[in-house]
């Protein structure tokens, strides 16, 4: 494995010599386009070369959590945040293309069939409309496809793995992966890290009593094993638990839980090129966490490049306190990642 553990900081800038010019020479476009995926017309943007000469690499990009569209843009949001939209804006600066598309629930391609049964989802959909974007994108004239890519933001990085592991079925093979402060826990572990953080900062302020502290993760807990072992959870639960656990999300929750991003991790062939990013600000994936994906890495004897950023938000931005009021800020990206993703697409997706 090349473990490239670089603490970066946010005052590094591009690589001399890279190939940004020749992508930056060359007129890009961003052409809506639709593929059909579980029997749903998901709706994404396709960015390529107006006019190629030669072939070019390509990367699909998949959104974190949430309704988050194309762009990396979230309903629930106050405004636009722009992490999709960013990537594939700097990847066509490199010479390659990308697709990013609305997965279910998001943006034009809405819910579709789920509309009315949203207890009816649970991971396939998502692994469908994955699957069938790296179908769609390795299909597209001028990409060559032996030099394709999945890059997954947060959540996202869940369904990359997955891509690539092959639990989502046959696609094209995959060259590079770019897993993005990925989620690193078993999806119920890491809603239950970040509600035990928020519980101990209420107690901590004198908000809350530590016997109502214990109550709470009490009823967590028990949620969580229902959940685990008969894939329900009650309605209503208390304490704003409801809003991370309920009966619509449930089917998802306890079918994406089966899933360790370690194990997957060291799952990948051989020699997969993987960058995995973490940041000491971000609030939401620890690089404690992270590193559990670096460690199944390892096993996996994968070529990653794993990038410690300084002062950067779970969104990618330049944001030392990483509070999640800031995302939609118009802050700079990262541009130390923005050096560590020219050379990983310099060395593997050109």
């Amino acid at each position: 494995m090349i473990a490239l553990a670089l603490m970066l900081g946010a005052q590094l800038m591009g690589l001399s010599g890279s190939p940004a010019l020749a992508g930056a020479a060359t007129k890009w476009v961003d052409e809506d386009v639709s593929f059909v995926a579980g029997g749903m017309t998901i709706y994404a943007t396709y960015r390529h070369p107006a006019h190629a000469t030669s072939t070019f690499g390509a990367v699909v990009l998949i959104a974190g959590s949430g309704p988050t569209d194309r762009n990396g843009n979230s309903a629930v949001e106050p405004g636009p945040i722009d992490t999709l939209k960013t990537l594939a804006d700097w990847l066509s600066e490199d010479g390659v293309a990308s697709l990013r598309y609305d997965k279910l629930g998001s943006g034009q391609t809405g819910l579709g069939p789920f509309a009315s049964n949203l207890d009816a989802i649970g991971i396939k959909p998502f692994e469908q409309e994955s699957a069938a974007a790296l179908k769609f994108l390795a299909a597209q004239k001028g990409v060559n496809d032996q030099r394709l890519g999945v890059f997954g933001h947060s959540e996202g990085a869940l369904f990359a793995l997955l891509l690539a592991e092959g639990d989502a079925g046959t696609v094209p093979p995959i060259h590079a992966l770019g897993l993005f402060e990925p989620l690193s826990l078993r999806y119920l572990d890491l809603i239950t890290v970040q509600v035990d953080a928020q519980v101990a900062a209420q107690v901590a302020s004198g908000a809350i009593t530590k016997k109502l502290a214990k109550t709470v993760d009490s009823t967590l807990a028990k949620a969580v094993t229902q959940l685990r072992t008969k894939g329900t959870v009650a309605a209503n639960l208390p304490y704003g638990l409801a809003s991370l656990l309920s009966p619509a999300t449930a089917k998802f929750l306890s079918e994406a839980d089966q899933f360790d991003p370690e194990t997957l991790a060291a799952s990948l062939p051989a020699h997969t090129p993987v960058l995995v990013t973490c940041s000491n600000a971000d609030q939401q994936v620890s690089c404690a966490q992270v590193q559990r994906i670096v460690t199944g890495l390892t096993h996996a004897n994968a070529d990653t490049a794993f990038v410690q950023l300084k002062g950067v938000d779970h969104v990618l931005k330049v944001d030392p306190t990483g509070a999640a009021a800031n995302y939609t800020k118009k802050l700079p990206f990262s541009p130390a990642l923005r050096t560590a993703l020219r050379h990983f697409v310099d060395s593997y997706l050109q």
